[in-house]
């Protein structure tokens, strides 16, 4: 759906993007996390061609778009619908003037532009409200407009830029419920930017993040969680899980219902090793359960503990003082 190849992109002569390969799958919904001034924006800019790049290509349904034209880059932008932060509605306009006012500049026919408009604004509970203006909303109910302008021309594709940031939790999670009925009832693909994790968590089924002006992780949003590479524990924070210096951490990662009771008492039983559980985490990630847990093992046993986890298929890592993953040289 969307190829990013080699693409590099710099201000005054200064990288914001350098050397981005990423593949976005049709009719899913992506995530896009990074710092501030990561480029993540940017990125999204250049997607839609709102934004140039220096080198690279982008394809978005076989289209590069840096082959193209004023006119037929305008033409191009006609199927990628875009959410901003600010929501970016007319103050003077009626909540109906609003969604209708991407076909008005295309010259749809007055009555298909109501009649569409009416329809969207049904699909996103606002049919109460066409003729207020945007200050008697409140910020869920701006953002929901916008949504419904954003699908107005019928978009392959809907950009989001930091869509929810300025709502609060509850709004947010109306907002991504929204976005993820959009998704399944209309095929649309989504990106969305965003430095909220909650959003990644609670929408997203793949995601990326971006740091160093590079993308440094890519993949299904459980299992990055899972993972926990560098440059995610960089956005949320290193986790500290200790254990007495005469011992090692053995972290689980659980799949669903993939660590049990049965499993533990097996651990007992089977190895007649003595473990502590010092931490434990499951989270919600767009329908699955995922999460880790942190047993504490003495330097000696760790290994054999290990050893017959894989064996039972078990996704472990033995973290060595410090928190980080160690290897056998490291334990011993």
């Amino acid at each position: 759906m969307i190829q990013i190849q080699n693409l590099y992109k710099a201000y005054n002569g200064i990288a914001i993007l350098d050397n981005i390969n990423l593949n976005i799958q049709r009719s899913e919904i992506f995530g896009i996390v990074g710092q501030s001034g990561a480029g993540k924006s940017t990125l999204l800019r250049c997607i839609n061609g709102l934004e140039s790049f220096d080198k690279g290509k982008i394809i978005v349904n076989s289209t590069d778009i840096s082959a193209l034209s004023e006119k037929d880059l305008l033409s191009f932008r006609r199927k990628i619908g875009m959410i901003f932060q600010n929501f970016a509605l007319l103050n003077r306009r009626t909540v109906i003037d609003n969604v209708m006012l991407p076909m008005e500049c295309w010259h749809y026919p007055k009555e298909a532009r109501r009649k569409k408009a009416q329809e969207l604004l049904e699909i996103v509970g606002l049919a109460d409200k066409t003729m207020a203006l945007p200050h008697e909303l409140s910020g869920g109910q701006k953002q929901r407009v916008a949504i419904a302008r954003a699908l107005t021309l019928e978009p392959d594709i809907l950009l989001c830029d930091e869509a929810t940031s300025a709502l609060d939790p509850a709004i947010t999670k109306s907002i991504l419920d929204l976005l993820a009925d959009v998704n399944r009832q209309m095929g649309i693909t989504i990106v969305i930017v965003t430095h909220d994790m909650s959003v990644v968590k609670g929408v997203c089924n793949r995601m990326a993040i971006v740091t160093g002006k590079q993308i440094a992780a890519v993949g299904e949003v459980s299992e990055t969680f899972l993972a926990e590479p560098s440059s995610l524990l960089e956005l949320i924070g290193k986790k500290e899980v200790v254990a007495p210096a005469s011992h090692r951490i053995l972290r689980l990662s659980l799949r669903d219902t993939s660590i049990d009771q049965a499993f533990l008492n097996d651990f007992v039983s089977k190895l007649k090793l003595e473990f502590t559980i010092i931490a434990a985490n499951v989270e919600q990630f767009y329908g699955k359960s995922c999460g880790h847990l942190y047993l504490s093992i003495a330097v000696e046993n760790i290994e054999r503990a290990r050893a017959y986890c894989l064996n039972k298929g078990m996704d472990c890592t033995v973290l060595v003082p410090g928190g980080r993953p160690g290897g056998k040289d490291d334990v011993l």
